[in-house]
């Protein structure tokens, strides 16, 4: 799971970026000037820490995220769109994380002459919107050449694939987002190769200071989560020792960070979930998306066990809990045996039996 870090410059991108890695990059790069760092991180889940004090393994290995701070929007690709270097790294996110300053702070100028985290967010949604639209109409253009040709592909394929492309033209036209269209199974195919970077989620992070109330704002656009955090805040505990961050946290009336928190968020807004290998010889999750079945789990742990997949041994994390082992479990008729087209659960706890 890659999710990249946009926003305007002077948003405090980079701040937050340090926050989820702890990578401790220099603050803030250049306005309009392309750069991309790069961390993988653990995603915390207190379920992680349970099987590991049940079954002491010699590994533990959490589910990870990658984060990529993106440095070189600048909201002024207009029709022209974004350079194709910028377009190639934004397109391999899964989503996006799109940070908005509503901080004030005067030694930190705000190139737009004032903080308004609003309309920052539409510069952004505009210029996606617009270097979609460029790709589309180029697209568009060469399959009314090959239609009006008509000797690559039947005709009636071409006109297809021309409809879906004027109803896209038509959404962003209208000044949305490829968010607000629901592809069909058939259309994914089409499209998947284009990496457009309006259809992607994405989750506003407002960028306030530790004394600023959250701002009251519902996004327009479907798949779009919408988060408050003073990421200056929650970085100045996080360089703090455990005892010494507490006693800060409690200070500010903070109960949970909200870089945790925001990588949670993370996990539903890509529609994905955790599932659990356990054992005495490790501890593993895996990120698997929402209503994938039990084959298709096995393929995550391994391409071997998906093509000689037999059968799936599971039980959900909270019978684990609950009855102390998978022997007692299993007494209990818990731990259950499931085929490949068991549709797997945020939680379980999954034995793959295979045979090659």
């Amino acid at each position: 799971m890659q999710l990249g870090i946009i926003g305007l410059p002077q948003s405090g991108k980079t701040t937050i970026y340090n926050a989820l890695t702890g990578a401790g990059i220099a603050a803030e790069m250049s306005a309009g000037h392309f750069e991309v760092h790069t961390s993988v991180v653990d995603v915390p889940d207190p379920r992680m820490e349970a099987l590991t004090q049940m079954y002491n393994p010699k590994k533990v290995v959490y589910a990870k995220v990658v984060f990529a701070d993106i440095a070189g929007l600048d909201g002024s690709a207009g029709r022209a769109g974004l350079p194709g270097v910028m377009i190639n790294q934004l397109a391999q996110m899964d989503g996006f994380l799109h940070v908005a300053r509503q901080f004030e702070n005067a030694s930190v100028p705000n190139l737009a002459g004032s903080v308004d985290p609003i309309r920052d967010i539409e510069t952004m949604d505009t210029d996606f919107i617009l270097n979609d639209l460029v790709m589309i109409e180029r697209r568009l253009e060469k399959l009314r050449e090959e239609h009006r040709r008509g000797v690559s592909r039947p005709r009636e394929a071409i006109q297809v694939e021309i409809d879906l492309f004027e109803r896209l033209e038509a959404t962003l036209n209208d000044g949305n987002p490829l968010r607000h269209y629901k592809f069909t199974a058939e259309e994914e195919k089409v499209v998947s190769s284009f990496g457009f970077l309006s259809r992607k989620p994405q989750i506003i992070v407002f960028n306030q200071s530790e004394d600023q109330p959250q701002i009251e704002y519902t996004s327009p656009h479907p798949h779009t989560t919408v988060v408050s955090l003073p990421a200056k805040l929650e970085l100045d505990i996080m360089a703090l020792e455990a005892e010494d961050a507490e006693v800060f946290m409690k200070e500010f009336g903070v109960s949970e960070l909200g870089i945790s928190r925001l990588i949670k968020v993370s996990y539903d807004l890509l529609n994905v979930h955790s599932f659990f290998t356990a054992g005495e010889k490790e501890v593993h999750a895996w990120t698997l998306r929402k209503g994938s079945n039990a084959r298709e789990a096995a393929g995550t742990i391994h391409s071997d066990m998906e093509k000689g997949f037999i059968r799936a041994e599971v039980i959900s994390f909270d019978d684990l809990m609950t009855y102390g082992s998978t022997a007692e479990a299993r007494n209990h008729g818990r731990l259950r045996v499931e085929g490949k087209n068991y549709i797997v659960q945020d939680g379980d706890i999954i034995e793959i039996r295979f045979n090659l």
